[in-house]
């Protein structure tokens, strides 16, 4: 017969405390994240920051489980296929700390609603799928403008690329350019901006699975799980305010499959000359697999 245990707080995240004090894990307790998309990194961003014992979360998702989910998602299972992915992240978060306050944002967040998913947070983590541009577009912007810092790390082939933006830095906008610009144009300002350094270009063994046009690319999980790890600390770094934070223009790659730690600066953002040569061989390269098709 199963042991009956009741839920503490303070020995369910005592094992925290070293990397952190008692006085700041407490500081966590009190803390809101609001989370958009929890698919693929939002997922196990939601439950790694629940791990860390922070117990306030917005989340946002319109989507349900597919098995197309199943390599990479960590609330995908057979047994989700077809249900809210929201829901099912938030009953999983609530398992890990039955005292959670989690409010679900079942049809995703838009304009209507953008203003009541950030209100009160402390921190935005964007885990929005890569082609979410409406959606990421408002939210950094009014981010920016609430001065609610904001994280995204990106899951490139085996690795992951952050990039940090806080209140009085340099903006979304003003790192990537998108403005009223098409789709495609704003994916490849996305792609080249996220990760300049590329470490995960030269092992795409596959190209072909690389479509802008029909939105779809390859993900794998090792990229999502080490998002998670490096999402999660750069949330205890900016909510705790303890070491440096490396900001846009400035951001890091790490590739696992390649073993590379990778500092990247773009001063100007999209106009830096770097980053307009790399957009330039970008667009040729997608013209070229067009006349392919």
């Amino acid at each position: 017969m199963a042991a009956a245990f009741s839920f503490s707080y303070d020995q369910a995240f005592s094992r925290n405390i070293g990397w952190v004090t008692p006085a700041e894990q407490a500081q966590l307790k009190g803390k809101r994240v609001a989370i958009a998309g929890v698919g693929g990194v939002g997922g196990v961003y939601l439950l790694t920051l629940a791990r860390l014992g922070i117990t306030q979360f917005h989340i946002a998702d319109f989507d349900s489980f597919d098995i197309a989910n199943l390599n990479r998602q960590a609330a995908a299972f057979m047994s989700t296929m077809g249900l809210p992915k929201a829901d099912v992240a938030a009953r999983m978060a609530r398992d890990i700390n039955p005292e959670m306050q989690v409010k679900v944002f079942g049809k995703g967040v838009d304009a209507s609603n953008m203003a009541e998913f950030l209100d009160g947070v402390d921190i935005y983590v964007d885990g929005l799928d890569f082609f979410a541009f409406a959606a990421r577009q408002q939210i950094f912007a009014m981010c920016a403008t609430r001065g609610i810092p904001a994280t995204t790390v990106a899951p490139l082939g085996m690795g992951a690329a952050c990039l940090n933006f806080l209140p009085g830095g340099m903006t979304f906008e003003e790192y990537f350019g998108w403005g009223d610009r098409p789709e495609l144009e704003k994916a490849l300002r996305f792609l080249v901006g996220l990760a300049p350094a590329g470490l995960h270009r030269r092992y795409l063994v596959w190209p072909e699975a690389v479509n802008l046009q029909e939105r779809r690319g390859p993900s794998t999980i090792m990229a999502c799980q080490l998002c998670a790890g490096v999402a999660g600390t750069q949330t205890l770094k900016i909510l705790l305010g303890r070491g440096e934070v490396i900001t846009a223009p400035r951001g890091f790659q790490y590739d696992a499959y390649r073993d590379k730690l990778v500092h990247t600066w773009r001063p100007g953002g999209y106009r830096n000359p770097l980053t307009q040569l790399a957009l330039a061989i970008g667009k040729r390269v997608f013209a070229k697999a067009l006349l392919k098709q």
